[in-house]
């Protein structure tokens, strides 16, 4: 493989890797956020509005950036019929075809979210709520968790094009 192709499935293996474990932090942050509303609302007698709506940001922020990490773990879900039995070229060769619809998916995904984000931005949108949040911050985090998927998805593309050609690309 070309020497610009291997830097890039470094650099973006890289990020996908740190931006991975940083999400997976979040899930600390969502629990504490539903405890302090337990707590506050059972114990206390004083609900806080804004915890469950921040609860369910902070699940969105958590699996859209750790969505990339999952790929490049291969953690992901697969329904593994015929797949299984194959062998790793085999596998390869598939996931490579596939990859093609992935990447298509994920470029429409992103074009959707980053005219979301703009149009969230213009009007300064918010959610029909008592704590009334921007929903900016979120979809910002969305854009950039559909960027990283869609570079990952191009780099596991390149290790999967590499392995079913007898090569191996890490």
């Amino acid at each position: 493989m070309p020497a610009f192709i291997v830097k890039y499935v470094r650099v973006v293996d890289a990020l996908s890797t740190r931006f991975g474990r940083i999400a997976m932090y979040l899930i600390f942050l969502m629990i504490g956020t539903l405890l302090l509303d337990a707590v506050t609302r059972n114990v206390l007698n004083i609900p806080l509005f804004w915890c469950v709506e921040l609860a369910q940001f902070t699940l969105a922020a958590y699996y859209i950036m750790g969505g990339a990490y999952s790929m490049q773990l291969d953690s992901h879900v697969r329904m593994d019929l015929v797949y299984d039995h194959l062998s790793d070229r085999n596998k390869a060769r598939i996931d490579s075809f596939t990859a093609i619809f992935l990447v298509v998916y994920l470029v429409v995904l992103l074009i959707g979210s980053i005219s979301s984000t703009i149009y969230s931005i213009e009007t300064n949108q918010r959610l029909f709520s008592m704590w009334n949040p921007s929903v900016v911050p979120i979809k910002i985090i969305m854009v950039f968790g559909i960027v990283l998927m869609l570079l990952q998805a191009v780099s596991t593309m390149f290790k999967d094009i590499a392995k079913a050609r007898g090569m191996e690309l890490s």
